[in-house]
């Protein structure tokens, strides 16, 4: 008897060992599919009801809304010759061998303050002059080091691809999906706890997914106006980018800063200006509106959380980590939180009781 059960313990493991190494290469896809499809459920049901559509069409509909919003303005934007490519390699190692352009002159004609910022100007050149003298020598090396990410950043398109076909089954069964999950958690935690946990597990989602995605998208629109009207190449690219690493902080002005020191070096100094205040006073502003106010809606989240989900989610699943990662962390780092609360309030509550 006891052989028997040994046996049958070393066959479930096996089996479920088999069934991790089958699904491993979709985790990141089918857990981006469920997060969509979680947050965006309400819209699926207005569909459902509203529109009247049959669950397979509505899924089918809202596939090809996430296609549109997600994949085609990465299609778009994506340079696919090799001029075009080599156009942009090109841009980067010339704005990291050139150094910071000499922009005192239009400065000195500022009325009152032309001095001061000459001043201010030169001591930051002086500064940056022996950092500039370190890196020109490998601004080939470093171009093309950026320019493979860049690509690598896009080509994680293949991947949100699958994560919106998978999205479709999910909206699809999602009800009998859902049931299947309480109904497991019910077994594990019971029903009132597993009803909170699933509530909070839900508020946590939305709440930094919007907090993400709004700001994701905010920052990118707004990178996009800001280069268009101050005729920078590349700028629906450039705002892809943006709106991609805008899960770091110090995102957008990694897009914002070379585009504004570009624009001196070509000679643009009031566009130039232009770009370095729109991007402080705008784009970067959007960041610490936006955000916070999604992800206190689900949970009170350190910044650090977002950062390292952000950092460890792209070495784990890729493209789709850099979302994925602070969804996964924070819902994690909020069970746990609620649970060790749980577990102080019990006693304590058996404490007043007795």
């Amino acid at each position: 008897m006891q052989s028997t059960r040994i046996f049958a313990l070393a066959a479930a493991m096996a089996l479920a060992v088999g069934c991790f190494l089958i699904v491993k290469p979709f985790i990141s896809s089918l857990l981006w599919a469920a997060i969509l499809v979680f947050c965006t459920w309400p819209v699926f049901l207005m569909l459902r009801t509203r529109a009247r559509l049959s669950r397979t069409w509505a899924a089918i509909v809202m596939v090809a809304i996430s296609f549109l919003v997600l994949v085609l303005p990465i299609i778009w934007v994506t340079p696919t010759s090799r001029s075009e490519i080599e156009a942009l390699q090109g841009r980067l190692e010339g704005l990291l061998a050139g150094g910071l352009p000499d922009i005192t002159p239009a400065l000195r004609a500022i009325p009152f303050l032309g001095e001061s910022a000459v001043a201010w100007w030169i001591s930051i050149a002086g500064d940056s002059g022996a950092l500039m003298a370190v890196i020109r020598p490998y601004a080939g090396t470093i171009a093309q080091t950026a320019l493979g990410f860049l690509l690598s950043i896009l080509s994680g398109v293949a991947e949100l691809l699958v994560a919106i076909l998978l999205a479709f089954f999910f909206y699809r069964d999602g009800p009998a999906i859902a049931e299947r999950i309480e109904a497991m958690m019910e077994r594990l935690a019971g029903r009132d706890r597993a009803h909170h946990l699933v509530q909070l597990t839900g508020n946590v989602t939305r709440g930094v997914v919007f907090g993400l995605v709004g700001t994701a998208i905010a920052q990118g629109v707004m990178m996009f106006f800001g280069l268009w009207i101050a005729s920078v190449p590349q700028a629906g690219l450039l705002a892809v980018v943006t709106g991609v690493i805008s899960v770091l902080p110090v995102g957008a002005p990694l897009v914002w800063i070379p585009a504004a020191l570009w624009l001196f070096s070509q000679g643009s100094i009031g566009w130039g200006a232009f770009m370095l205040a729109y991007g402080a006073l705008g784009i970067s502003s959007v960041d610490n509106i936006i955000r916070p106010w999604f992800i206190s809606k689900g949970a009170d989240l350190p910044l650090l959380l977002t950062l390292v989900g952000a950092l460890g989610g792209v070495f784990a699943f890729g493209l789709l980590g850099l979302f994925l990662g602070p969804v996964l962390l924070a819902v994690g780092y909020s069970l746990v939180k609620d649970w060790a609360d749980h577990g102080v309030a019990g006693p304590a509550a058996n404490a007043r009781a007795e």
